[in-house]
C-alpha cells in the first residue's frame, strides 16, 4: 500500500499565519531602530556644524546664520543626508535640505545666530508620520530634542 507524504493545506496555512504574526511583531521594532540610526546622523552633523560656527566666531568675532555663499560658513553635511540642517531662511544659503525634503519652516522660530550665540537645528520626518523630528545645538554644544518624532 502506497502512503502519501507531505503537508496538508491546513498545516501550511498555520505556518504562514505564524510567520505573519512574527513579522507584525518584528517590523515596528525594525523601523524604530532604523529611525534611531537616522537620528544618529543628525547628532554627528550638528556637531560638525557647531565646530564650523566656532571657527567662524574665531575669525569674525560673531556667529552667522549663513551656511553657504559669500561670507558664510562654507559648511555642508557629509554625503547624502536625511535631515535639513541650519537656520531659518533661504535653502542653499541659510540651510541645507536633506533627502527627506523637510519643509524648512520648522527651522523658523527655533534657530538664531547673533554676536552672543547661536542655535542651529536639524529637522526631518524620519518615520513618515507627518511630525518632524527637531533637534538643536547651541554655542555651548548642548543638544536638545525640541520635538521628538520617535516618541509614541
Amino acid at each position: 500500500m502506497k502512503r502519501n507524504v507531505g503537508f496538508t493545506l491546513v498545516e501550511l496555512m498555520v505556518v504562514v499565519a505564524i510567520i505573519a504574526l512574527l513579522a507584525l511583531i518584528a517590523l515596528p521594532k525594525y523601523w524604530r531602530s532604523h529611525a534611531r540610526a537616522r537620528r544618529a546622523e543628525a547628532y554627528l552633523n550638528l556637531g560638525a556644524l557647531h565646530t564650523a560656527e566656532k571657527l567662524y566666531w574665531v575669525e569674525h568675532g560673531r556667529y552667522t546664520d549663513q551656511i553657504m555663499g559669500e561670507g558664510g560658513l562654507g559648511w555642508s553635511p557629509d554625503g547624502q543626508t536625511n535631515y535639513t540642517y541650519g537656520f531659518g531662511g533661504a535653502a542653499g544659503v541659510n540651510h541645507v535640505v536633506g533627502k527627506l525634503g523637510q519643509n524648512s519652516g520648522a527651522l523658523n522660530g527655533v534657530t538664531r545666530a547673533d554676536g552672543g550665540g547661536f542655535v542651529a537645528a536639524a529637522v526631518a520626518d524620519i518615520d513618515g508620520d507627518g511630525k518632524p523630528d527637531i533637534i538643536t545645538i547651541n554655542e555651548n554644544r548642548e543638544i536638545k530634542i525640541v520635538q521628538d518624532d520617535l516618541a509614541d
